[in-house]
């Protein structure tokens, strides 16, 4: 199953249809009446785009010693003050652009529409909405060119029909708009004042009579509309950028695009054995089924696919990566600004893009990353007196490094976790020119960063202070929501990671062996990974009692997935204590939001946990989504990371690779019995099909990266497959290889 398909209206925004090419994005709503509202990933306020950072490291001694001296408060307090930046707990106007929407298109039939059906073809990207007008029937389609890069849309009767046009966008206070229309051309203007200029506009093909009253357009007595949808902002040249959406034969146009992006969906297949009848119900009924404790294997394969695509439909030709919310938003004041968080959002966002082969998709992510490193640099030396790079926890489109978000923002392990994933894109290409020009300047940025901020104790151990848990608390600091102390257990997890993708990167393009010696140095002598006195893995250096102990945040477990320093053959002290410390936070409610319900379920898979897996990935479906799938945070936000974050758990289900190893089906519940997985990638550029029945592993085929090796373990015994570049590898499931 590879849409879903309705015979409702939406109720709200959030059960549309979205599509999207990562330039611009539209949700397809409406019932009576067609409305599109419209993103464009660079509209942003821009009234913050010249914000500067604080030059306050003189004062990082002083808020280090009150954490030497062990009083957590004063230094908490001190050092959000002082390094917190404005928003937040501070109760100062934030500094966070907001990403709003560019209008809302809408087209009105002339007469009584009645919604039959509408489905999401996530396989084309094309959405497409049936009705009947009397006894005419009209078909809307609509899609996001991801060639062209503009939105396209057609509606076709089987008998002549007549609609209104608009445009409109919510007002907003010191937001000047503007509707025109002029023959077949309906265009919108937007200047936010001291921000950004923007413009939407629509250009119509009808074979119907067209006439407007100068912001409408009638057409009438048709039997097909086709419209292009462009929108630009003062980002660029905007008028250059309008002229970029022409109208052309649309059918060559659709054409060219269902190629382009059904090549990236079809790159993986994911089937389960599932109920066929099923099929014949649609989305929401199957949804509500589950709801009632049903299983559907085929809404969890779709659930899979649907992920799949909300990451292309925000990254194919997007210059920015997906935000909080993709690329699809219909506020001008939306939660958390729909931003960028460097904590976890934007991590889990693109935990897939690489094991699920959408390399592509990673680039938008790199790129957004590395315009941060002027400003990075900055932030360092203004903020905390060092050399390297600092990352901000909360931020926008503009590639700023400035504390926005008071009593939260004070925390450097942005720029570490974030490298991992650049990390992974050498590990997953073998790219040694894109590691010598892009990923190695950021890799030592971090690693430079920690030669200055470390500071040894008198026991030899480089310290990290201040240090945070996102985004974890105790009551001993009172109404402030984090607690900063020395050397959490995830900034230390960070700096061993990211120290060692400098350390292995200068290795390999034999470069920098003074400054390698030292990063290992650094590494060498970092805190222990310790375990406390009731066998958890413990969050800070000090057992604490935590002000929630089922946090939303499992920070600390990040050694365990994404990561992979703890495992049973490397840390297995660690290993179990992880274990343990995850089982505590759900124990008392943690796994409360979709996003950190994916991540849990991503745990449980790392760790061949298979049922309690399953039952986290299908609480996404059952108590986190829309009846169109989109994921929720409570009380009831759209936020994308738990549509994404629950494809990369499903990978590590099938395929988990720790170790340098590949272990096979250790994550996959007695509920999906048999099926495959096609088309996953792997470090090394392998890519792996496998495919099992009645839970056993039933073949296994491999096409070789530019590694000749890759290690497999399934139910513990180890294989090897070996071969060239472009081998294929095959294995039956006693783990004897042949290959052709």
């Amino acid at each position: 199953m590879k849409k879903l398909f309705f015979h409702t209206a939406p109720a709200e925004w959030m059960e549309g249809l979205p599509i999207g090419n990562g330039r611009l994005a539209g949700m397809v709503w409406g019932n009576k009446s067609d409305q599109l509202t419209l993103n464009h990933e660079w509209l942003w306020t821009g009234r913050n785009k010249n914000r500067e950072v604080p030059d306050v490291a003189r004062y990082l001694p002083l808020v280090r010693e009150f954490i030497r001296k062990g009083d957590p408060y004063t230094a908490t307090a001190l050092a959000n003050s002082i390094f917190g930046g404005k928003g937040g707990i501070s109760g100062l106007p934030g500094r966070v652009d907001d990403y709003q929407p560019a209008g809302e298109l809408r087209l009105d039939f002339d007469g009584e529409a009645v919604l039959e059906t509408r489905e999401l073809d996530i396989q084309t990207g094309i959405a497409t909405i049936c009705r009947r007008l009397g006894e005419n029937s009209v078909s809307s389609e609509f899609f996001a060119d991801c060639i062209g890069q503009c939105i396209w849309g057609r509606w076709k009767g089987m008998q002549p029909f007549s609609a209104k046009l608009s445009i409109s966008r919510e007002a907003e206070k010191d937001t000047d708009i503007s509707v025109s229309a002029e023959n077949n051309m309906l265009r919108l203007d937007g200047k936010i004042s001291g921000g950004t200029k923007f413009a939407v506009k629509a250009e119509i093909l009808t074979d119907g009579h067209l006439r407007d009253n100068g912001r409408e357009i009638f057409i009438e007595n048709a039997e097909n509309i086709r419209c292009i949808i462009n929108i630009a902002t003062s980002h660029k040249d905007l008028e250059q950028e309008l002229i970029s959406g022409q109208l052309s034969d649309y059918l060559s146009v659709r054409s060219a695009h269902i190629h382009c992006f059904k090549e990236m969906m079809d790159r993986m297949d994911f089937s389960l054995s599932e109920d066929k009848p099923l099929d014949m119900l649609s989305t929401d009924e199957r949804i509500h089924r589950i709801k009632k404790g049903e299983v559907d294997n085929g809404i969890s394969q779709l659930y899979f696919d649907y992920g799949r695509y909300l990451l292309i439909s925000s990254s194919i030709c997007g210059e920015l990566p997906a935000n909080l919310q993709g690329k699809w938003n219909d506020s001008l004041t939306p939660a958390w600004n729909c931003d960028y968080h460097f904590d976890i959002n934007l991590q889990m966002n693109y935990w897939m893009a690489e094991p699920a082969n959408m390399p592509e998709c990673a680039r938008a992510l790199i790129r957004y990353v590395r315009s941060f490193l002027s400003s990075g640099r900055k932030a360092a030396q203004k903020l905390y007196g060092c050399k390297g790079i600092v990352l901000p926890i909360q931020t926008d489109a503009w590639g700023i490094s400035t504390p926005e978000s008071c009593g939260w923002a004070v925390w450097i392990g942005a720029a570490p976790w974030i490298a991992r994933h650049l990390w992974d894109h050498y590990l997953y290409s073998g790219d040694l020119g894109y590691l010598r020009t892009e990923a190695y300047e950021f890799f030592s940025a971090v690693a430079e960063f920690y030669e200055d901020y470390l500071q040894k104790d008198d026991k030899g151990i480089y310290q990290i202070l201040p240090s945070q848990s996102p985004e974890n608390s105790i009551p001993e600091i009172g109404n402030h929501p984090v607690l900063l102390d020395q050397s959490s257990a995830m900034d230390v997890q960070l700096c061993y990671d990211s120290l060692g993708y400098a350390i292995k990167s200068a290795e390999i393009l034999g470069i920098d062996p003074e400054k390698a010696a030292r990063w290992k140095e650094l590494r060498e002598h970092l805190p222990p990974f310790s375990v406390g006195s009731d066998g958890r893995l413990m969050e800070w250096q000090k057992e604490y009692s935590e002000r929630e102990p089922g946090h939303r945040h499992v920070s600390h477990l990040y050694g365990l997935y994404p990561s992979d320093l703890f495992t049973p053959d490397t840390r297995p002290k660690q290993y179990k204590a992880a274990i343990r410390s995850l089982e505590y936070r759900l124990s008392n409610g943690g796994g409360h939001t979709g996003w950190s319900r994916a991540w849990v379920s991503c745990l449980f898979a790392r760790i061949g946990a298979p049922e309690e897996f399953f039952h986290h990935y299908t609480a996404l479906i059952k108590d986190f989504a829309t009846v169109s799938l989109l994921n929720l945070h409570p009380p009831r936000i759209f936020q994308i990371d738990g549509n994404l974050g629950a494809v990369a758990a499903v990978i590590e289900a099938v395929v988990s690779y720790y170790d340098e190893t590949a272990h096979l089906l250790r994550g996959i519940p007695k509920e999906w019995g048999s099926g495959h997985l096609k088309g996953i990638r792997l470090p090394g550029g392998h890519t792996v099909q496998i495919s099992w029945e009645n839970n056993v592993l039933k073949s296994l085929e491999v096409v070789m990266g530019f590694v000749p090796k890759l290690v497999f373990e399934y139910k513990g015994t180890r294989f090897i497959a070996k071969g060239q570049p472009g081998q294929t590898v095959c294995f039956p499931s006693n783990g004897q290889s042949r290959s052709f």
